[in-house]
């Protein structure tokens, strides 16, 4: 279970760092420009993350992963990404704190409500409700009243959040079998 417990927390700081750094940059085609980033792409994979850890070792463990990968993916982004001269990154860097540890410890609670219904509903349930819930704190914390089109940003980055967290169900059930079953 450690070994796991270390490699899921890892890879959480990585998505963190990862997800930050990216949701700086808007896709420029299409004239998505004003309504996505990268970083919808790549932080959904936090909630497969933290769904795994509580399926697998239950809450209490799955709150820890997240702590942990708080810590990596913040002192990561702080270090590598957090430009302390423009406010716009710090922003980032505390939007990204709290909506992160609001809406993983949000979806570790409504995963293990869901626990015991069929295999889909908890991990699904809970990373669109902490998306949702990450999303809006993350936008509005970042970018509010900063002339970037936060709503807008806000809501592609959502929709593309919903169309991968269905697509992490895939994953998620074919990695359930990796992991040691919870006794909780």
């Amino acid at each position: 279970m450690k070994k796991f417990f270390i490699l899921l927390s890892f890879i959480m700081g990585v998505v963190v760092l990862t997800s930050n750094y990216l949701v700086q940059f808007p896709i420029n085609y299409y004239g998505l420009e004003e309504i996505l980033t990268y970083g919808a792409f790549s932080y959904p994979v936090a909630f497969l993350i933290t769904d795994l850890g509580n399926r697998s070792y239950g809450k209490v463990v799955a709150r820890k992963i997240v702590y942990v990968g708080f810590i990596i993916g913040i002192v990561f982004t702080l270090f590598f990404s957090t430009n302390f001269a423009d406010l716009i990154s710090v922003r980032i860097a505390i939007g990204s704190g709290i909506a992160f540890m609001v809406a993983q410890l949000l979806d570790v609670q409504i995963f293990d409500y869901l626990r015991k219904k069929k295999w889909f509903i908890a991990p699904l349930t809970s990373s669109l409700i902490g998306s949702t819930v990450d999303t809006f704190l993350f936008f509005s914390i970042s970018f509010y009243a900063t002339g970037i089109p936060w709503v807008t940003l806000s809501l592609g980055d959502l929709a593309v959040k919903i169309f991968v967290a269905l697509a992490m169900l895939i994953p998620f059930r074919l990695l359930l079998g990796t992991f040691k079953a919870s006794k909780a």
